[in-house]
C-alpha cells in the first residue's frame, strides 16, 4: 500500500513532522471552539491536521489541487495565497483559523494583508494558531532537504524566517490581542507555535 504523503516533495520525515505539528496545535485550541468552525490555510496535498482535529464544520485551503481529494465532513477549496488577496469566506465566519508550517513560506511583503484577512474572518474572540521554524534552523533544514529526510521542495520555497519577536510584532499589527499572544518553542526548540485572538468589539 502506498503511503499518502502529507506535503509536496519526498522526505522521510515529512509525516512525522506534520503529525507533530497537528498535536501541537491541537493541544491549544480551546474547547469551546469545537462546537464550530476551522480553516486550515495550507493544508497540504493531504489535510492532515483536519483529519485528526474535531470541530463541527472544517475548511481547508491549499495551492494544491484539492479536486482529487475527498475527504469526509472536510470542505477543501484551491487557493494561493501568493496570487489571491481575500480569503474567500465572509467576515466573523471561523471560530479558529491555524496555519502550519505556512507562515515561512509568504513573501514578507505580503504577510500583513494574509493576516488582516485572517484577522477579518475569524470571529470576535477567535484564535489564531500558527507554526514556523524557528531562525536558526535554516541550515539544518537544507542539510536534511539533501539527506532525503525532509522534502527539498519545501525548503526551498522558504521565504524568510522568524523569530518570536517577529512574529508577535506581525499579529499585534495585524489587530490581534497583544495581551493574550502566546509564543512557545516545539520539537527541541526547532519550531515555534504562536496563539493568538481577535479581541471583542
Amino acid at each position: 500500500m502506498t503511503q499518502v504523503s502529507y506535503t509536496r516533495g519526498a522526505g522521510r520525515f515529512e509525516n512525522y513532522l506534520s503529525d507533530l505539528r497537528s498535536k501541537a496545535a491541537n493541544q491549544h485550541i480551546l474547547n469551546q471552539h469545537r462546537s464550530g468552525r476551522v480553516l486550515d490555510i495550507g493544508c497540504g496535498a493531504y489535510p492532515n491536521f483536519l483529519c485528526h482535529t474535531e470541530f463541527k464544520e472544517k475548511f481547508g485551503l491549499d495551492r494544491l489541487p484539492t479536486d482529487q481529494i475527498n475527504v469526509q465532513g472536510i470542505q477543501l477549496s484551491n487557493f494561493d495565497l501568493e496570487t489571491q488577496t481575500n480569503l474567500p469566506f465572509p467576515d466573523d465566519f471561523f471560530d479558529t483559523v491555524t496555519m502550519l508550517a505556512v507562515f515561512e513560506h509568504i513573501e514578507p511583503a505580503k504577510l500583513p494583508a494574509v493576516l488582516k484577512e485572517i484577522f477579518r474572518v475569524l470571529k470576535p474572540g477567535g484564535q489564531f494558531i500558527l507554526t514556523t521554524p524557528t531562525i536558526w534552523t535554516n541550515a539544518l533544514l537544507k542539510y536534511l532537504a539533501m539527506a532525503g529526510l525532509v522534502s527539498k521542495e519545501e525548503i526551498e520555497e522558504h521565504k524568510d524566517a522568524y523569530t518570536p519577536k517577529r512574529i508577535s510584532s506581525a499579529l499585534n499589527q495585524a489587530g490581534f490581542d497583544k495581551d493574550k499572544l502566546k509564543t512557545k518553542y516545539f520539537e527541541l526548540g526547532m519550531n515555534i507555535l504562536a496563539s493568538a485572538f481577535k479581541n471583542y468589539a
